[in-house]
C-alpha cells in the first residue's frame, strides 16, 4: 500500500514538472550556459597558461561546470520532452477511464 502511494505521488511530480514549460526551459538554458563557461574555461586555459599546476586547477574547474552544466542541460531537455510524453500518455488513459 505504501509502495502504491509512492508510486501516485511520484506520477503527480512528474506531471507537474512537465506541465512547468518556462522553468524547464530556463534550466535548460542555465545547464547551457555552465556548460559553455566550462568549456571556455578549459580552451582559455590551454592557451593562456603554461603547464603548470595552475593550468591543471583551472582545466579540473572548466571539466566540473562542463559537466554540471550538462547534467542540468540534461534534466531540462527530458522535463521539456520525454516528461510531455509521459503526461500526455497518462492524461490519455486517464480520460479513457472516465
Amino acid at each position: 500500500m505504501h509502495s502504491r502511494r509512492l508510486r501516485y505521488r511520484l506520477r503527480d511530480f512528474l506531471i507537474r514538472r512537465a506541465d512547468n514549460v518556462q522553468q524547464n526551459f530556463r534550466i535548460m538554458l542555465v545547464g547551457g550556459g555552465l556548460f559553455l563557461v566550462g568549456f571556455l574555461t578549459l580552451g582559455i586555459t590551454e592557451f593562456l597558461f603554461r603547464s603548470s599546476l595552475t593550468q591543471e586547477l583551472f582545466a579540473l574547474a572548466g571539466l566540473i561546470l562542463a559537466v554540471i552544466g550538462v547534467i542540468i542541460t540534461a534534466f531540462g531537455y527530458i522535463s521539456l520532452s520525454i516528461l510531455r510524453i509521459f503526461r500526455f500518455l497518462l492524461t490519455d488513459t486517464q480520460q479513457d477511464k472516465d
